[in-house]
């Protein structure tokens, strides 16, 4: 073997086990302090009620802003959850963003909608509104007809229709359980600090019973690739974004279900049509407004509110949704670099930011690289066999152990999964997805990197079949 060549391999082993060690050093502490808050809040919430936020006359009311393309298979279903949801005062604006489908037809029919005109003033620059329609008998929810425009522009005209000092953003393939806005604003009715962003918990809809705009049973998914999903939505959700919001370093929120303030957001100019994520991109924007306006604030992330989502089937549309995530996570950490080791941010700028710009953004084309290198180091002589077979058992092993224990713990803490053998059946897939899943995901991760340098901006829209179908096999 040439000597030039082995050399090369060194250097590169060298890159990859140095990441896997630092990458998992910090997953083990993100772990450990997941599983204090985590357990601290579930004893909290099992002692807290939400009846003060019901009956308080200074809980404020929230506009629920629902942007939708090409959603018809969904669309009822979701906005019929949102008009059952828990809460004293909420209005629900569907923003329709050029559908080409009948997504405004079936709201219209569905809830005996009129054309009507209603003022509309413009507090961050969009489209302008091409139609509204609205029930005078569902005086909380309005229909918004605009030209296509992109999901942050369709956003923005709901920030401008919305007369509420907190909005919600809900994707369009959501289902929301009836108190998980309350349990939303319970962080910023209870705080001392000024909350002015309030996150929850995604969990996968695909395999459960839809009827009349709520989940009646949950049970898993039938395919491999649902199932890992599930898995991979569990851990993300409970060991590491808890962790991150004990720190008061929460960088990521998702936009699938998620409290702002409106005066803040209008203040930064609304969402920005530069990412393709742009919730994360909203994030940041407030960060840096908040800091240098010297605001004392936090960015809370709660794991009981829950909403369902329905997740690809097939791994197409997996790679589609996970190369737009990991391109939009690069355009924003790029777009807001001036935050990473900035220590006016704490541990957001020194700890957070660059954790998330370079271990879970630029990480990924590493892991990629030694999903191949290492195999091949092995192969051609340039990593002894005891080697290769410790990383391997490590990476698999290390995995294993994230996956099973944010399974038990959310069975443990915010159980939603009321047969064993489903429990049973997470556990077997908290194993399995470690070989080929994890991997296959990491490689469009990396795509979405490489999409991103090579100048790659565009949306890859994820078809979804909807809860309406879901509703059908019910």
């Amino acid at each position: 073997m040439n000597y030039a060549l082995l050399r090369i391999f060194d250097y590169f082993n060298a890159i990859i086990i140095t990441y896997f060690v630092l990458a998992n050093t910090m997953y083990t502490i993100l772990m450990a302090i997941s599983l204090y808050a985590v357990t601290i809040h579930a004893k909290l919430a099992a002692r807290t009620g939400y009846a003060d936020i019901v009956d308080s006359p200074v809980t404020p009311p929230v506009t629920l802003i629902v942007p939708a393309y090409n959603e018809q298979n969904a669309i009822v279903s979701t906005i019929s959850c949102l008009l059952d949801l828990n809460y004293p005062e909420k209005e629900i604006i569907v923003v329709d963003d050029g559908s080409t489908d009948e997504t405004s037809r079936r709201l219209i029919d569905r809830f005996q909608m009129m054309r009507m005109d209603l003022l509309y003033r413009e507090s961050v620059k969009c489209k302008k509104p091409l139609a509204m329609y609205h029930n005078p008998d569902i005086p909380q929810l309005l229909l918004i007809v605009k030209e296509n425009g992109g999901k942050s522009d369709a956003l923005n005209v709901g920030i401008n229709m919305g007369r509420s000092p907190y909005f919600c953003t809900v994707d369009a393939d959501s289902i929301i359980e009836r108190d998980a806005l309350l349990r939303l604003m319970a962080p910023i009715m209870h705080s001392n600090v000024n909350v002015v962003v309030s996150g929850g918990v995604v969990r996968i809809v695909n395999g459960c019973m839809v009827q009349n705009g709520q989940v009646t049973d949950i049970r898993l998914p039938k395919t491999w690739i649902e199932r890992c999903q599930v898995v991979e939505y569990i851990r993300t959700f409970l060991f590491g974004r808890p962790g991150w919001n004990f720190l008061n370093a929460n960088f990521i929120t998702s936009g699938a279900f998620c409290l702002m303030n409106r005066e803040l957001v209008v203040k930064v100019g609304g969402f920005s049509e530069d990412t393709v994520t742009e919730d994360i991109d909203i994030i940041a924007s407030l960060h840096t407004y908040l800091r240098k306006v010297g605001w004392n604030y936090r960015m809370t992330f709660t794991t009981d509110p829950v909403c369902w989502t329905e997740c690809p089937k097939s791994m197409e549309m997996l790679g589609r949704q996970r190369r737009r995530w990991q391109m939009g996570l690069m355009q924003t950490v790029m777009k807001h670099d001036q935050l990473i080791f900035d220590p006016r941010h704490r541990l957001l700028g020194m700890v957070s930011m660059p954790f998330h710009a370079y271990v879970e953004a630029i990480g990924s084309v590493v892991e990629a690289s030694g999903t191949i290198m290492l195999p091949l180091s092995f192969l051609i002589g340039a990593m002894p066999l005891s080697l290769f077979l410790l990383l391997m058992v490590l990476a698999v092993g290390y995995g294993t152990l994230l996956s099973m224990g944010s399974v038990l713990l959310a069975e443990a803490t915010v159980r939603r999964y009321p047969s064993y053998r489903d429990l049973l059946t997470l556990v077997l897939y908290a194993l399995l997805e470690n070989f080929g899943y994890r991997q296959i995901v990491t490689f469009y991760r990396a795509q979405g990197v490489l999409s991103y340098f090579f100048g790659k901006t565009k949306w890859e829209l994820v078809e979804h079949e909807g809860m309406e179908a879901a509703d059908a096999q019910a």
